[in-house]
């Protein structure tokens, strides 16, 4: 693959610890049947910006989710850093992928 062709590492997945609070939300919670108490809540997402600037939007409410604007605490790199970056596809499954394992672990895990 030339340089020209080989897909551009600049997309990121990222990962929000949300405040539990969110778990009174009744569509959370039916989203994460098999919560196990006392997990983290987390959203999940990718983005081509750097992830603290995502971040930033989700909390200024620019393009953001409701939840993780609402109830976004910080970001949670040691769940995600070591998949950055990497191209749009593979940032697309990432984000699926990391969704499912942290909901398989107990997480209540919503995604972008």
């Amino acid at each position: 693959m030339t340089k020209a062709t080989s897909p551009r590492l600049a997309h990121n997945v990222y990962v929000i610890e949300l405040d539990p609070r969110v778990l009174r939300d009744r569509r959370f919670r039916a989203r994460n049947p098999n919560y196990i108490d006392g997990k983290p809540c987390v959203y999940v997402g990718m983005t081509g910006l750097p992830v603290a600037e995502r971040f930033a939007n989700h909390r200024d409410g620019y393009k953001s989710n409701r939840y993780a604007q609402r109830y976004g605490v910080r970001l949670l790199p040691e769940l995600y850093e070591v998949f950055n970056p990497m191209p749009y596809e593979a940032a697309r499954q990432m984000e699926q992928d990391l969704a499912d394992e942290l909901q398989e672990k107990g997480y209540a895990v919503w995604q972008g």
